[in-house]
């Protein structure tokens, strides 16, 4: 399948299962690596090809890769790879990348198998939703399949061997993409970010380790993989996320009912910003649509407007809007391109509805 069909699909990220309106999205990753082959990150030229060469052809013929997306990652461009990354669908790692390394993804976007990032295997379910025990399940099936034909690098005593000590054992991250801005707006994001620290989950920004928390988006994954059962970290993320869905629902709430002025006022900001603004930089884009998928949320907007406010979440990325043009664009054209994407998708959007707020009280 060539990259343009790939990705005029529909969006991996959308509205769907289990609290979808504080979930954007869950994620299993599983970290392999064939045994006695060099990690890659030891490995020469030809020792990464050798061992792409025994992955890809079993990878390529799962049943769950028919019509998919396949590719050695020197035949994709620099804005290609990057639109994945902006899709969740590799690592930064794994975009720079180049020969020796593949990306295989299903037809859907939901099912992504990078060869040779910093794992021999780098293999991740993501669906929309909170759906931890789904996105583990059809990874887990995935897994077993290419056990079946792939020699794994597995120690009795320790479990699957990777790159990274912190990924021995299970080789599993498990995460959700979490939208809390009633957390942020009533300042109790803080303390919930140092209770799951002190638990040992971890929790990134919009793009994992080292990254940012852009547009009130907060990944939330377990940090231990040895020692423990994946039924047992999942378990323990699931009750984590449904505790901090319920702080994130009791914030709004209160937002609603003692802090009417500060949510209306901050809705309305983003409204009128981003439907008439000319320029606009991406981190002040996610922040504003962050507040408006919240007023959507809360009753201010019709709810139909959801999918096209979690469609610009990613639309507005700077490879996204990189791809429609045939010359690179600067800092400067990105940002007026996206403020105009973003008026024209908007532009039936009626402004927020204040009487959801005499409702609320």
């Amino acid at each position: 399948m060539k990259f343009a069909n790939f990705i005029s699909g529909p969006l991996a990220v959308r509205p769907a299962g289990a609290h979808h309106d504080i979930v954007i999205s869950s994620r299993v990753r599983l970290a392999r690596n064939v045994k006695g082959r060099p990690f890659p990150g030891w490995a020469k030229k030809a020792d990464r090809l050798a061992v792409l060469e025994v992955i890809k052809p079993p990878v390529d013929a799962l049943p769950e890769m028919d019509d998919a997306f396949s590719e050695y990652l020197q035949d994709l461009s620099a804005t290609e790879k990057q639109i994945l990354v902006e899709r969740h669908l590799i690592s930064r790692e794994h975009a720079a990348k180049s020969t020796g390394s593949a990306v295989v993804m299903n037809r859907e976007q939901t099912v992504s198998i990078m060869v040779n990032e910093e794992d021999h295997l780098r293999m991740q379910s993501i669906r929309p939703g909170f759906q931890l025990k789904a996105v583990h399940r059809a990874i887990d099936e995935i897994d077993t399949r290419l056990e079946d034909t792939l020699d794994y690098a597995f120690s009795p005593k320790l479990g699957f061997l990777t790159a990274c000590l912190t990924n021995v054992g299970t080789g599993m991250r498990a995460s959700a993409m979490l939208h809390l801005p009633a957390l942020v707006l009533d300042e109790k994001v803080n303390q919930v970010i140092q209770a799951v620290n002190k638990i040992g989950l971890a929790v990134r920004g919009l793009y994992g380790e080292g990254s940012e928390a852009m547009g009130n988006l907060f990944q939330i994954s377990n940090q231990t993989t040895l020692g423990e059962r994946e039924e047992d970290i999942l378990g323990r993320l699931n009750k984590v996320i449904e505790q901090i869905i319920e702080h994130e629902q009791n914030a709004r709430a209160t937002l609603l009912q003692k802090k009417s002025t500060t949510l209306l006022d901050q809705i309305g900001r983003a409204f009128g910003i981003l439907m008439h603004a000319h320029s606009m930089t991406s981190k002040e884009a996610l922040n504003l649509l962050s507040f408006l998928r919240l007023g959507t949320d809360l009753g201010f907007f019709p709810a139909d407007r959801r999918q096209p406010l979690d469609e610009l979440f990613t639309e507005t990325q700077p490879a996204h809007l990189q791809r429609g043009s045939t010359q690179k664009l600067g800092a400067e054209e990105r940002d007026a391109l996206r403020a105009d994407i973003i008026r024209v998708k908007l532009k039936e959007l009626p402004g927020p509805d204040s009487s959801r707020l005499a409702a609320a009280g």
